[in-house]
């Protein structure tokens, strides 16, 4: 295994004397790493794949669209008016219905039961809700 390592090595530090990594895509930028630790490690593999396909759960989808109406709803509240006051009745009507919809996801798939779920989901709403710790 040593010589497999000591040949990638050369033939790496060849390819940096000829400039064949000069015009890399973000070459001289800081490398952009996914900040994971709000992922339990057995879930972060999991997690990787299902965010590089494009594919995210449904609760997860269901969170960040609560968070989001938690904030249109506390803006209707902030702003007053009579106009607001059937915004802010239409708005709580579809923030309960994504809540009870979560809460049937999270009942069905067994996640209360999970161990690493009560975990990750307060990490996880806490970064929706733009507080991350």
């Amino acid at each position: 295994m040593a010589v497999l390592s000591w040949l990638a090595e050369q033939r790496i530090q060849e390819a940096m004397r000829s400039g064949e990594f000069d015009n890399l895509p973000g070459h001289g930028k800081p490398l952009e790493l996914e900040d994971l630790s709000g992922v339990p490690e057995e879930l972060r593999m999991s997690y990787m794949i299902m965010k590089n396909a494009g594919l995210l759960p449904e609760e997860v989808t269901l969170r960040a669209e609560c968070v989001t109406l938690e904030g249109l709803l506390l803006a209707c509240h902030n702003s007053g008016g009579e106009d607001n006051i059937e915004r802010r009745k239409e708005l709580q009507g579809q923030l309960s219905l994504k809540r009870l919809r979560l809460q049937m996801l999270i009942q069905e798939r067994g996640l209360e039961s999970s161990a690493a779920y009560p975990d990750y989901g307060d990490k996880l709403r806490a970064r929706l809700a733009g507080m991350e710790e």
